[in-house]
Formats: C-alpha cells, structure tokens, sequence
C-alpha cells in the first residue's frame, strides 16, 4: 500500500477531521473513499438510474427530428 502527503490549510483539515469522525471512519479511509469516489470514470448508479426515465425528453438528431421548429436567424 502506498502512501501520500496532503498538504491542507486548517479550515480543509477540519472538514476532513469532521467527516471521517461522523462516518465512523479514519482520516485515511475517508480520504481515499473521497478519492475513488470523485475520480471514478464512471457515472454514480443513481445517474444511470435515471436513463430512459423521461420519455418527452428532447434529444438532439432524435428520429423524430426537433420538438418546435428552429428559430429564424437575423442575417449579417
């Protein structure tokens, strides 16, 4: 297992100290659960949850082409 060096101001270290206290946790775990939770390369699962969910959603090249009609532009 590797280890770092974080360098924190104090209001940044309080907020670490304070999170892992209310999670139950040590500084170090909550620090690298925050890590693989922020860097991640995948979407959270109750993002992918939402796919499909909103079936009069307009999307853009849909077959069905655009929901109202392109708004006339003023020529140069």
């Amino acid at each position: 297992m590797s280890q770092i060096t974080l360098y924190l101001d104090d209001a940044t270290q309080a907020l670490v100290d304070q999170a892992a206290h209310a999670q139950g946790v040590s500084k170090s775990r909550w620090v690298a659960e925050a890590i693989r939770r922020y860097a991640a390369q995948e979407w959270p699962q109750d993002c992918l949850t939402l796919a499909g969910r909103f079936p009069d959603f307009p999307l853009c090249g849909s077959e069905d082409g655009p929901s109202a009609p392109d708004t006339p532009r003023v020529g140069f």
